[in-house]
Parts: C-alpha cells; structure tokens; sequence
C-alpha cells in the first residue's frame, strides 16, 4: 500500500506559478499511474491532470491545457505538479492520487485507490 503526502501549496498572485510535490512511501510509484485532482469550496473534487508510469503519457483537463505540467521522478518516488499562469478560479485544495489498475491515466475519481491529504492552493492579489 502507498502513502502519499503533498506539499508545495500557499498564496500566489494571478500569473504567478507554483510547484506542487506528491512524495510517496510504502511502495515504488512506478507501479502506479498518477493524478492531480482539485476541489474548490462549494464544489466537487475534478480532474486535473496525471500521467502514465513510466512518464511518457499525460492526460489533461482543459483547463490545465497550456498552463500545467505534470511530472514524475521514479527514482525519488515522487510526482510534480507545476502549476504556471495561475487564476484565481485555480484556488482549490489540491489532491495527488495513485492508480494501481489502469495502465493509461483516467480522469475518474473512482479509479485511484490512493489519496493524499490535500494541499491548499489560493491565488489572489
């Protein structure tokens, strides 16, 4: 079973960027695809992006089209969100997620085993 906890998160001003990070324990993050999910107050929890293990495949929302970028560091067991030309819409808490069963990313909840605890993101001036 694997661990994950994120860090990175804080108050950015619009246009800025931030670098999220979504260490793993437990177990080797190479058997497992990866994702980034947000919630905003008020809302549902929604797809952002994730990437296939062995890092050559990504899934985007199309608001993370252009501005986010996902990556991942097998050998650190650790996966990356770099967040660019950020919004304030952006504000959520942000989740990593780890899927043990699907080979290329999913856009699904339901389809990641694993959570973290959340990494609060707010963009305001």
């Amino acid at each position: 079973q694997v661990q994950l906890v994120e860090s990175g998160g804080g108050l950015v001003q619009p246009g800025g960027s931030l670098r999220l990070s979504c260490a793993a324990s437990g177990r080797t993050l190479s058997s497992y695809t990866m994702g980034w999910f947000r919630q905003a107050p008020g809302k549902e929890r929604e797809f952002v992006i994730a990437i296939r293990r062995d890092g050559k495949y990504t899934e985007y929302a199309d608001s993370a089209k252009g501005r986010f970028t996902i990556s991942r560091d097998n050998a650190k067991n650790t996966v990356y969100l770099q967040m660019n030309s950020l919004k304030p819409e952006d504000t959520a808490v942000y989740y990593c997620a780890a899927d043990s069963d699907n080979y290329y990313p999913s856009r699904f909840s339901n389809d990641y085993g694993y959570w973290g605890q959340g990494t609060q993101v707010t963009v305001s001036s």
